[in-house]
């Protein structure tokens, strides 16, 4: 595969020059190659930093909004379907288990499904050599096609939860358990933590980060939330999210506030199957709430739906990225957030038990989600989405609604 070597351009010098302190400065990472036009390309408009040199605010906005707006009146319906979904790098390769290298397979993937993002795991990640020259390539295969650079996204939340900092390969410190910097109550340290993440996974290619998480943890309730929340406390837990969330956005790294509405009280694992939290719109606007809040107010560009259901809200078992009482009527309209949602994995018990691929994905965008994240199975999500526009079902107005939020997070941290 001496094309994956051939491939390696100038963001590998970039990358390079960023580890060992040289001249490039990390918050550049924006031209490093994460805007998937071979580094070439630092573009006027981007959003990024010397985006709109010379423009005052209102005009370099109205620039910006003008470029998405063109770029997605350019797209064709199958494109505007696939930008929709982020998807693990297996689900564009037929029959692989494991992929460790983006070559012809990857491309052929991405070339027939475009899709908005790729997450990667652990068993994706050996060392920096490797990680550096896959993502660089999957972004080189998405600007060859012309397509909109992608989300290249990873959970990183430190502690429990790490995919690079738990590899020595990667020679990354980890920042620990989001429940030790709780406890600490330190907000600086909570924003150096999210800083020092963006500082190791941004060199290797990564532009989003499925952090921080925002539960507010029971713990009298939750197995599973302990160590990944920051408290049990909810003021605790809404300063600390908002240091995180300021820390990411400081280094131009993308970052996703999570699991809205908040499952640190809900029995159980969603992974497994379905879980539930009796709480009513008061208590959660008392608790839950009130660090999803924080984080909107420091600007957090996504936000993560979990598959809790809340019966006393919703009157029926409906997980909540499904449900448009708790997307739309929650988040979007009494909490106001105009930014990215996302859902928690389509692949997940608590939704495969009870949804095929193609009605889980269609019922995220109903409810006002705007990305179906890792659906059990692409093609048929994918199928399912395109089906429901061509019936009318779902309008191709409301998928350019989605596909502004998201193209506008693009232009803003990476370019389009």
């Amino acid at each position: 595969m001496t094309a994956l070597v051939d491939s390696i351009t100038r963001r590998r010098f970039v990358w390079l020059a960023a580890l060992t302190g040289g001249s490039l400065a990390l918050s550049g990472c924006a031209g490093d190659g994460s805007n998937g036009t071979g580094g070439s390309t630092e573009v006027d408009g981007s959003g990024g930093e010397g985006a709109g040199d010379g423009q005052n605010p209102e005009d370099a906005a109205a620039a910006a909004r003008a470029a998405v707006d063109e770029r997605i009146g350019a797209m064709t319906l199958e494109q505007k379907v696939a930008q929709l979904f982020i998807v693990t790098p297996e689900a564009l390769v037929e029959g692989v288990s494991q992929v460790t290298q983006a070559g012809d397979m990857t491309r052929e993937g991405v070339t027939a499904h475009p899709v908005g993002g790729i997450v990667y795991f652990a068993q994706n990640l050996l060392d920096p050599e490797q990680t550096t020259t896959m993502l660089a390539n999957v972004k080189q295969f998405y600007a060859d096609a012309g397509n909109v650079a992608p989300f290249i996204a990873v959970d990183e939340e430190g502690g429990t939860v790490v995919r690079v900092a738990d590899n020595e390969a990667f020679g990354a410190q980890d920042v620990g358990d989001a429940s030790a910097l709780g406890s600490a109550g330190d907000t600086e340290a909570a924003k150096r933590a999210a800083e020092q993440i963006a500082d190791y996974l941004m060199p290797l290619g990564f532009n989003l980060d499925f952090a921080p998480v925002a539960d507010v943890v029971d713990p009298l309730r939750s197995d599973t939330m302990g160590l990944r929340s920051l408290s049990s406390d909810a003021a605790v837990a809404a300063d600390m999210v908002r240091a995180e969330v300021e820390g990411f956005r400081d280094k131009k790294m993308l970052c996703c506030a999570k699991h809205f509405p908040g499952i640190g009280a809900a029995a159980g694992d969603s992974h497994e199957g379905a879980i539930t939290i009796e709480a009513t719109n008061e208590e959660l606007e008392t608790v839950d709430l009130v660090p999803f809040r924080a984080a909107i107010e420091a600007g957090v560009p996504m936000i993560m739906v979990g598959h809790v259901s809340l019966p006393n809200i919703v009157g029926d078992s409906t997980p909540a990225p499904l449900s448009s009482a708790v997307v739309q009527g929650m988040l979007r309209d009494s909490l106001g957030y105009t930014g990215i949602i996302v859902t928690d994995s389509l692949s997940m018990g608590a939704i495969t038990d009870y949804y095929t691929p193609a009605e889980a994905a269609v019922a995220a965008l109903k409810a006002g989600c705007d990305i179906p994240l890792m659906p059990e199975r692409l093609d048929e999500a994918y199928q399912g989405v395109l089906s429901a526009v061509q019936v009318g079902e779902l309008t191709e107005e409301r998928l350019d609604e989605s596909l502004t939020r998201i193209l506008t997070a693009k232009q803003e941290y990476f370019g389009l």
